[in-house]
């Protein structure tokens, strides 16, 4: 029988966290976990909206499926004492080897919205990327993280004139990256956001609108912060719903990607490239990076997995271009698994959703503390110090 000393020195108290959403946070071991926590402090159709995918939502399925069945191939007898998260990702270096995606109308997830989130990704030095629907201006964001590096996701709308004033809002408010979108030439009414009742710009039935009130604390907040709007778009007029209408272009071409490279003197990437074919034409026309992306599964259903594509893209254009990745990615594994693959970063979007949802920036930081931990831990377990010693010899597909 142990004696009591000895039982003393074993027993030590839980960290005890008074704070509710501290106390929720704490039991967050994974992404999965988070997720859950979020679901259970949104409504429905606002988890619904961020957690879903288009149609059957077999793209999203086969991303995550295919990150899953990635084996990886360690080496042992390393020092691993010290390994190296940083990476140099469109020019500057960031401590993590991702950058955060950008999604509109965050301040509906939780109303502190993309201020927090821009401010948790300076906190752990990584890009983050704000989207022409975010309900944050840009000089807003640019005040919440003024050492942080902020990306622009640029819907290319048909009116030239509307883009070169999102163009000067971004240039002026410091914002160094440009992300040209190419997968979404129209607008996708996704199946859980129809059996929902959920529109964007949001509305509500009488019977979402209850659902809400099972949850006092979001609806609080959301109350206080006054209804998400498309702020970066504000200042073009007219209602939410005429100002999304505005920015979708079914034109878009590969001369609208020429002029772009002219009007903007910063990095250009194109995002939503899904063949090696299309990465060519956009590396051709002088784009700094090509973002393999199914916009998270979120456009076209049954669409090629952008990592089972990466190899391909980066032997093609590698040498020209840096190639980022989405889609799929639950875990700091999958982004150790990109970089081995070729890719210069990964970007993660629903996964510090999942945190914003959760608690608002605390969640948020949640969510990078659980990536950054599980990136150090798995490049150890692989024998590898820095992530430039990583290679397609460290993981295969099966």
């Amino acid at each position: 029988m142990a004696k009591p000393a000895r039982m003393k020195s074993l027993l030590r108290p839980p960290k005890i966290a008074w704070n509710p959403t501290e106390r929720r946070l704490l039991r967050a071991a994974g992404i999965d976990d988070l997720r859950l926590l979020a679901r259970n402090q949104v409504p429905r159709m606002v988890f619904d909206y961020t957690d879903g995918a288009a149609d059957s939502e077999r793209s999203l399925t086969r991303a995550r499926e295919t990150f899953a069945n990635l084996e990886f191939q360690p080496s042992v007898l390393r020092d691993v004492s010290v390994v190296d998260t940083s990476r140099t990702v469109l020019g500057k270096r960031s401590r993590l080897p991702f950058a955060l995606a950008p999604v509109g109308f965050a301040r509906v997830m939780h109303a502190e919205g993309e201020p927090a989130v821009a401010s948790v990704a300076q906190q752990f030095g990584i890009p983050y990327s704000l989207s022409t629907l975010a309900t944050t201006s840009m000089a807003d964001v640019a005040a919440a993280a003024p050492q942080g590096r902020h990306w622009f996701q640029l819907y290319f709308a048909e009116d030239r004139a509307l883009v070169k004033e999102l163009l000067a809002q971004a240039a002026e408010a410091g914002f160094d990256t440009v992300l040209l979108t190419l997968d979404t030439p129209i607008s996708v009414p996704r199946r859980r956001d129809i059996r929902n009742g959920l529109t964007i710009p949001p509305s509500m039935s009488l019977g979402t609108f209850a659902e809400a009130c099972l949850h006092p604390g979001w609806w609080l907040r959301q109350i206080r912060a006054g209804t998400p709007s498309p702020q970066v778009l504000a200042a073009t007029g007219g209602s939410a719903s005429d100002m999304i209408k505005r920015v979708f272009n079914p034109r878009l071409s590969i001369e609208d990607v020429e002029w772009l490279r002219g009007a903007w003197s910063g990095k250009l990437v194109a995002k939503g490239v899904q063949s090696v074919a299309d990465a060519k034409r956009v590396a051709d026309v002088g784009v700094d990076g090509v973002w393999l992306s199914t916009h998270g599964g979120r456009k076209l259903d049954r669409a090629p997995v952008p990592v089972e594509l990466l190899p391909h893209v980066v032997d093609e254009v590698g040498e020209r271009v840096e190639v980022l990745v989405d889609t799929g990615i639950t875990s700091g594994a999958d982004i150790v698994a990109a970089i081995a693959l070729g890719a210069t970063a990964a970007v993660v979007g629903r996964a510090y959703q999942y945190g914003l949802m959760a608690g608002g920036r605390r969640g948020v930081v949640t969510a990078m503390e659980i990536l950054s931990r599980e990136i150090e831990v798995t490049m150890k377990l692989l024998g590898v110090t820095s992530l430039d010693q990583l290679d397609r010899s460290h993981v295969r597909f099966r």
